[in-house]
C-alpha cells in the first residue's frame, strides 16, 4: 500500500510515479453498464427519442405498438398534424391505440414557406 505522506512520496520519486499510474489506470476503466445507460438518457435530448409524425416512413410507424397497415394509412393521409393529440380529436386512432404511442411520437410543426 502506498503511504500517502507527502515526506515518502518525496524522498522516493518512483512512488510518486507508480501513484500517477495507479490513478490514471483507475481513471481509464470503462463505466459500469448501468452508468453508461443512464448518462447516454440524460444526455440526449428527448425529442431526439421521439417519432416525428409527420415525416416518419410508413415502416417506421409501423414498428410503433398497435400500428397496423390501415392506422398507418390513416395517419400518412390525415397529415400535417401540429400536436400529437389530432391523432384522436381527427378520428385517425381511437383513443386505446392513441395512448399506447403517444410517449414515442411527436408532432413538429410544419414549416410555411
Amino acid at each position: 500500500m502506498l503511504n500517502p505522506c507527502p515526506e515518502h512520496t518525496m524522498r522516493n520519486p518512483r512512488r510518486l510515479v507508480t501513484a500517477a499510474f495507479v490513478v490514471a489506470a483507475a481513471l481509464m476503466q470503462p463505466a459500469p453498464a448501468h452508468r453508461l445507460a443512464i448518462a447516454q438518457t440524460a444526455s440526449s435530448p428527448a425529442s431526439s427519442r421521439l417519432l416525428d409524425i409527420n415525416t416518419a416512413t410508413p415502416a417506421q410507424l409501423k414498428a410503433l405498438p398497435g400500428m397496423g397497415d390501415a392506422y398507418v394509412q390513416r395517419l400518412i393521409e390525415g397529415r400535417p398534424y401540429t400536436a400529437k393529440n389530432q391523432l384522436t380529436t381527427r378520428g385517425i386512432l381511437p383513443q386505446n391505440a392513441y395512448e399506447q404511442i403517444k410517449g414515442r411520437i411527436i408532432a413538429h410543426r410544419p414549416r410555411t414557406q
